[in-house]
C-alpha cells in the first residue's frame, strides 16, 4: 500500500469536499434547542456522563451569522449545515423536516450534517432521510464512542452495539452516508481497546470518522471523578495513538476530526489541548517520522 495522500498524510474531509465539489465547503454549526433522550427521562437522566448542558454544541450560532462571518473569508465557499447539539433527530417528523428543509433553503447550503444517537432513528424518520439524501449532499454522525458496551453503560450512554449496528445497516439500506464517532482516551479502556473500536469501525467502512480526545468539562459528571478515578492522556500519547489509529483505517474513510473543540472557560483538563493548532501540527510529524499514512497497516 502507498501513501495516496501527501502531505496530509490521510483522507481530510476538506480535501475530499474540494474535489468533489469544486471549491471551499464549510461546515456551519447549529444548536436547533433539540433535547437527548438521555436527559428527558425517555432513556435516562443527565447524559452521558462526559457530556456538557449544551450537548456538544459550544460554539453553534445562525446560520446568517455564520455565513456573513465566513463569506468575507471564502467568497466562493458552499456550506453544510452541521445539526450539532444534543440529538438532532429526536423531534416529531413534522419539526425535523421544517428544520432541515429551512436549513437547506439558504444560499449556497448545499447540504446537511445531522448529529445523532443510534436509537433515534424511527422508520419514519429514516424515509425522511432517504427523501433529504436525494435532493442534498447528506450525511448521519453516529455517536459510538466505543465498540466495549461495559465502557458506554459506565459513560451512562444508554444505547448498545446492537443498536449501533441496527442504525449502520438502515442507513446503509438507503444509501446514506454515515459518519462516526470515536472518543479516546475513555475512562477503563486500555490502548488496546481504543483500538479494537478503530479496526472494528473501519470494517464497516463509513463515509467518515471522528475522533475526538476526551474532555473533561466543568459541571458534568465525569468531572466528578476525575482525578481520583482516572488521568486524562498526555500530548504525545495522544499524537501517537492517532496515528496509530489511522493507520489502521481504510484509506477510502474520510476523517472529519483528530481531536476536538472545548471552551477554555470550561475545560479542567487536558489542558495542553487548548492549543489545537500543536496537536494537528504534531500529528503530521509523527506521520512523517514514521514515513506512514492512513491505511498503512489496514488489515481488510
Amino acid at each position: 500500500m502507498e501513501n495516496i495522500f501527501g502531505s496530509n498524510h490521510f483522507n481530510t474531509i476538506a480535501t475530499y469536499l474540494k474535489k468533489e465539489f469544486g471549491c471551499r465547503i464549510i461546515k456551519l454549526s447549529l444548536d436547533a434547542g433539540f433535547i437527548c433522550p438521555n436527559r428527558d427521562g425517555s432513556k435516562g437522566i443527565g447524559g452521558c456522563i462526559f457530556c456538557s448542558d449544551d450537548g456538544s454544541g459550544h460554539f453553534a450560532s445562525t446560520i446568517p451569522e455564520q455565513i456573513q462571518l465566513l463569506s468575507s473569508k471564502w467568497p466562493s465557499g458552499k456550506y453544510i449545515a452541521y445539526f450539532q447539539s444534543h440529538t438532532n433527530t429526536y423531534a416529531p417528523v413534522n419539526i425535523l423536516r421544517k428544520f432541515y428543509e429551512e436549513a437547506l433553503a439558504y444560499p449556497n447550503v448545499i447540504g446537511l450534517s445531522i448529529a445523532t444517537r443510534p436509537d433515534c432513528l424511527s422508520n419514519e424518520i429514516l424515509d425522511l432521510l432517504d427523501e433529504l439524501n436525494k435532493k442534498s449532499y447528506l450525511w448521519i454522525e453516529l455517536g459510538l464512542q466505543t465498540m466495549h458496551d461495559n465502557t458506554r453503560n459506565r459513560l451512562n450512554c444508554g444505547y448498545s452495539l446492537t443498536d449501533f449496528e441496527e442504525a449502520m445497516r438502515q442507513l446503509k439500506k438507503r444509501n446514506i452516508k454515515t459518519v462516526v464517532h470515536l472518543i479516546l482516551g475513555l475512562p477503563w479502556e486500555t490502548k488496546k481497546d481504543m483500538l479494537d473500536s478503530v479496526s472494528y469501525v473501519g470494517k464497516l467502512h463509513p463515509f467518515g470518522v471522528k475522533l475526538h480526545l476526551l474532555h473533561v468539562i466543568k459541571n458534568t459528571r465525569l468531572a466528578d471523578l476525575y482525578p481520583l478515578e482516572f488521568k486524562t492522556l498526555e500530548k504525545n500519547e495522544y499524537i501517537n495513538l492517532v496515528v496509530d489509529a489511522l493507520e489502521q483505517l481504510p484509506q477510502d474513510i474520510t476523517i472529519h476530526r483528530i481531536t476536538g473543540d472545548a471552551p477554555a472557560n470550561d475545560l479542567i483538563a487536558p489542558l495542553w489541548s487548548i492549543n489545537k493548532r500543536s496537536i494537528l501540527n504534531g500529528v503530521q510529524k509523527e506521520f512523517k517520522r514514521r514515513e506512514s499514512f492512513q491505511g498503512k497497516y489496514c488489515r481488510e
